[in-house]
């Protein structure tokens, strides 16, 4: 099991952009696939961007070309670039691998897009 903290969020105007961190515990990181997920009010999780550990990327169709994920084996650190950012990606957004079984959820990081 791997301890997950997200940090980053905050709230930022239509059209700004923030980065968020996930720093991951555990000598496995660099062998496993990670992800981004959030999760609105009153709406279910949902998976936003994957990144495997050969660093192959993938996004859900509402992200693509706005969001980068990327990834620091070395500080065992996975990164979610979002540009453009608008009211819909208002969330609280978390990391875990990209798949069952996932580590324990940590608190996440809220994302405010509002102006």
């Amino acid at each position: 099991q791997a301890h997950l903290e997200e940090s980053g969020g905050g709230l930022v105007q239509p059209g700004g952009s923030l980065r968020l961190s996930c720093a991951a515990s555990g000598s496995i990181f660099s062998i496993i696939d990670m992800a981004w997920f959030r999760q609105a009010p009153g709406k279910g999780r949902e998976l936003v961007a994957v990144i495997t550990s050969d660093f192959t990327t993938t996004y859900t169709e509402s992200v693509k070309g706005r969001f980068t994920i990327s990834r620091d084996n070395a500080k065992s650190t996975v990164y979610l670039q979002m540009n453009n950012l608008k009211p819909d990606d208002t969330a609280v957004y978390y990391c875990n691998v990209d798949r069952d079984p996932y580590y324990a959820w940590g608190q996440g990081t809220q994302v405010t897009v509002s102006s």
